[in-house]
């Protein structure tokens, strides 16, 4: 999100409500290049920020009223108090900073309203969190505006708890953490159990290679049953194997984990995931360490099948994706974000960029699907105050 870009936003805030705002926040969507569902079962992840950000203009109130627009949704602005925010008690796009606001308050933070102007560039439904954007540059606004004092991962895990129970939405703690925590040329090795972080140099131009997000324009959503329903089926396969959460099953004993799950084909199917997608994080963390990126090509595709055959969470568009960029020649491929829609990522050699997204474009085409949308994926700054 542009300088420019940042003062139209704060242009837009004076026009709507007739002063200028106190500042101007940016935080940014994120793929994640390998860790999927392992978030909320206290596994690892590996995701980095992207370029697209949504920005906020704000000025803080303290007559306990919140008024929120955005400039990507039809409608005026939504005023409301404070005090009545009530967990799903709102199924529009303002229950994300709200939430954030409740969850703040629910704290113990003197959050007493606010004006909010909103604009954003992170594709929407896409699985690259849209939504966490949306949360954590509310919140980063928030905390700096009341002084809460509070750090990056502290606001994602206000902000999960905003998705999780105001929205309704079972998501993990990833997207969040990566939206605020994330650094520009690295991904983030992220334990989802303890929070503990470590920034991985993660510059693939410097290697001749480009990493494609490519959008299937599928839409997906998370407060909707199948997301909910794969959460509760890892936490059925945890407490059936007597552990915590199902990070705690090594994969070296995978294969005894699954046996003693019996007849429970669908559990075991999920738990086989996980385990196994765990592990998939640690060896591209120890391939990047290594100065190995191309290597990591095979890893990704090892886990789009997991996905798509363990978890199934896949659709036509994304395996279409997959498929074809392999064999238009690209080093790896997968889906990335919650599933059922959203964005594949694809590794090319950067000689390659054109011919793979014009093969993608054809196999589309000749399938009857609507047009995908693809852009290279640089890793960019985590959430920050832009004015």
């Amino acid at each position: 999100m542009s300088v420019d870009t940042a003062a139209e936003v704060a242009q837009r805030f004076t026009r709507l409500y007739g002063s200028e705002p106190e500042g101007v926040w940016a935080a940014p969507g994120r793929v994640n290049l390998i860790g999927e569902h392992t978030d909320y079962n206290d596994g690892f992840v590996m995701p980095f920020a992207l370029p697209h950000t949504a920005v906020a203009a704000v000025t803080p109130r303290t007559d306990g009223v919140l008024r929120l627009h955005s400039a990507d949704v039809e409608g005026g602005v939504a005023e409301l108090r404070v005090a009545d925010l009530t967990p799903e008690s709102d199924r529009n796009w303002t229950a994300y900073p709200s939430g954030v606001v409740w969850a703040l308050r629910e704290a113990g933070h003197e959050v007493t309203g606010a004006d909010i102007h909103l604009a954003s560039t992170v594709p929407a439904g896409a699985g690259l969190s849209s939504s966490a954007a949306l949360e954590v540059v509310v919140a980063l606004a928030l905390n700096d505006l009341f002084g809460l004092g509070l750090r990056g991962w502290q606001l994602a895990r206000l902000c999960q708890r905003a998705e999780n129970v105001y929205v309704g939405a079972p998501v993990g703690i990833m997207d969040q953490t990566a939206s605020a925590c994330c650094e520009a040329g690295h991904a983030l090795f992220l334990d989802t159990r303890d929070l503990s972080q470590r920034q991985v140099p993660f510059d693939l131009a410097a290697e001749g290679l480009r990493l494609l997000v490519v959008d299937t324009q599928v839409k997906h959503s998370h407060s909707e049953g199948e997301y909910g329903k794969r959460r509760a089926g890892c936490e059925q396969g945890a407490a059936l194997l007597g552990v915590n959460a199902l990070r705690d099953i090594p994969y070296e004993e995978l294969d005894a984990a699954l046996e003693r799950l019996g007849d429970e084909a669908e559990v075991r199917r999920l738990v086989r995931h996980v385990v196994t997608e765990d592990q998939r994080v640690e060896r591209v963390v120890a391939l990047l360490a290594a100065g190995e990126p191309r290597a990591i090509g095979p890893v990704l595709v090892e886990g789009h099948v997991s996905l798509r055959d363990d978890f199934r969470i896949s659709c036509p568009e994304l395996d279409l994706v997959v498929d074809t960029a392999l064999e238009s020649g690209a080093l790896g491929a997968r889906m990335t974000g919650g599933g059922f829609g959203g964005s594949a990522i694809v590794l090319v050699e950067a000689a390659d960029v054109e011919a793979v997204g014009k093969a993608v474009e054809t196999a589309f085409a000749a399938a009857g699907f609507t047009a995908p949308r693809t852009f290279e994926a640089v890793p960019a700054a985590g959430a920050r105050r832009l004015a």
